[in-house]
């Protein structure tokens, strides 16, 4: 089979011709039909993300494909399409783990179903497991037009937020506010702190930049919030003040649905069942920007790097 691998942190993937995996025991094997490309995918290139997978590796975390072979212990029929979170979607087959499977609904595309899976279901949990997000109250997502920011917006919505987006310029804030956002800030114009608190001050932050943002975004807190860190796109970790969560009792809520798939998978599978409800009824409506061929891979995590995709970035075996 063909598979995108990188031979050497921090370079460029290379298009290698090996062996199709074989499955194990409670594993199946997919014929990849597409895969997802996430920000956590241009952190393990650059050896920077916090689980480290053995060179050479196919990075890909999230995958629609056929099921096409079946390791000893699994309950997968052969030829069953399936959406997945697993490992090595860059490449024309990978083996995932059974449990980990869900069946793709009637009417939802290989692209769809392989951009669904991380992001909707981190903003979900984000906002529901973890937040525990109530109808009314007010929602800041941060990097809103890019692939996770755009989903917690629809999801936020759907749960009876009040939305502010905040992205950078009105054509990415042109598509939250398509996507249901009630308030548009561009974080390249307007103070954050201010515009929020003007709107009458946050109860639940939704952040996968960090950095500055973050900071701003806490000052305008409303008493009792909760502060949700995804990610750090802007390259800074921010460091948290414990005198201010202390006198505005605020939460900081991590999540990192990795550790999910290994202590607690019947969260993600329940998250994810309620996802593909929502999409079967027509309330969800994945945005993908690009889809690009195997061989492009190196392009398509570039575009992540630099912030310029906005939605999904999916790359197929077959584009």
């Amino acid at each position: 089979m063909r598979a995108m691998r990188l031979h050497e942190l921090n370079a460029a993937l290379v298009l290698d011709e090996i062996p199709a995996p074989e499955p194990g025991p409670g594993e199946v094997r997919l014929k990849v039909e597409a895969c997802g490309v996430n920000f956590a995918d241009t952190l393990r290139v650059a050896g920077k993300y916090q689980e480290k997978a053995p060179l050479p590796f196919s990075p890909g975390g999230e995958v629609c494909g056929i099921v096409d072979a079946v390791g000893e212990g699994a309950a997968l029929a052969p030829g069953t399409r399936v959406a997945a979170m697993g490992g090595g979607g860059f490449a024309e087959y990978c083996v995932v783990p059974a449990a980990l499977c869900s069946p793709v609904p009637e009417g939802m595309s290989p692209e769809a179903a392989a951009a669904f899976q991380i992001a909707y279901v981190t903003s979900h949990m984000a906002l529901e497991h973890k937040a525990r997000m109530r109808p009314g109250e007010r929602l800041l997502v941060l990097g809103a037009a890019g692939g996770v920011g755009l989903t917690a917006v629809e999801i936020g919505k759907i749960m009876g937020a009040e939305v502010i987006a905040c992205a950078r310029g009105p054509e990415r804030l042109e598509i939250a506010r398509r996507f249901g956002a009630d308030h548009l800030l561009d974080s390249e114009a307007e103070d954050i702190r201010e515009r929020c608190l003007v709107l009458g001050g946050l109860d639940v932050v939704y952040d996968p930049v960090g950095g500055d943002q973050w900071k701003a975004a806490m000052r305008a807190c409303r008493p009792e919030a909760r502060m949700i860190p995804i990610g750090f796109a802007s390259g800074d970790i921010p460091q948290i003040p414990a005198n201010i969560l202390m006198v505005k009792n605020i939460d900081v809520l991590g999540l990192y649905i990795g550790t999910y798939r290994k202590f607690r998978p019947e969260v993600l599978r329940d998250s994810l069942s309620t996802l593909m409800g929502w999409f079967a009824e027509g309330r969800l409506k994945p945005h993908i920007s690009n889809v690009l061929p195997l061989a492009e891979a190196n392009e398509a995590l570039r575009l992540l790097k630099s912030r310029e995709a906005t939605g999904k970035v999916v790359v197929t075996p077959w584009a």
